[in-house]
């Protein structure tokens, strides 16, 4: 059965990650966070995934950014959504100090290819509408745009590339996987333009 964005749930999940987001902006900009969520969401729904997977989309980064606890997620939302969530969800801090992003990263790919599909989508659509973001940025801003991240474009390229290997290995040529391939295409175009 196909999600629908006007559920009783999906409503609940939207006001939910709304109000955890509510003091957050995306990097480098003024824009809202929570825009990114609803186009996670957004994405997966036009993809045809199950509420589950739409709902995970709106409330993916609550646990990495907002400090929500999975059990908390999973008593109002379900397991599966709670699932869905902590298996994109980076653990950034070891104890007291700061993880390498290079680690994170590592082990976020590592995560996704032992994923299902449903893990696979979700964070194909939020490398979806992270790249879209950049390309938008870079038209504004230019070259600048990479002044918000910790490592320069070729390792974001590089970030990408293994999501799709990692989304491309479990969902075959599902259109989301086609998508993400024209997206991180774009971005290499948008990156070599600026080098």
């Amino acid at each position: 059965m196909n999600a629908s964005a006007f559920s009783l749930q999906y409503e609940q999940a939207l006001q939910f990650a709304a109000r955890a987001h509510q003091r957050q902006v995306r990097k480098g900009t003024d824009i809202p966070y929570i825009v990114h969520a609803v186009h996670v969401s957004v994405i997966l729904l036009r993809h045809g995934f199950d509420e589950d997977v739409v709902i995970a989309g709106l409330l993916h980064d609550v646990v990495e950014d907002c400090g929500v606890a999975l059990q908390e997620l999973a008593a109002l939302f379900g397991a599966e959504v709670a699932r869905l969530v902590e298996a994109v969800s980076e653990r950034k801090r070891n104890g007291g100090s700061e993880r390498a992003w290079e680690e994170r990263k590592t082990e976020a790919i590592a995560h996704l290819r032992n994923g299902d599909s449903k893990i696979a989508a979700l964070k194909a659509a939020d490398a979806l509408h992270n790249i879209h973001s950049i390309i938008a940025d870079a038209a504004l801003v230019g070259a600048a745009v990479w002044q918000r991240f910790k490592r320069g474009p070729d390792r974001m390229l590089w970030y990408y590339r293994e999501i799709l290997a990692a989304v491309c290995e479990t969902l075959g040529d599902h259109p989301i996987v086609a998508e993400l391939a024209r997206a991180i295409a774009d971005l290499e175009h948008t990156v070599h333009e600026y080098n």
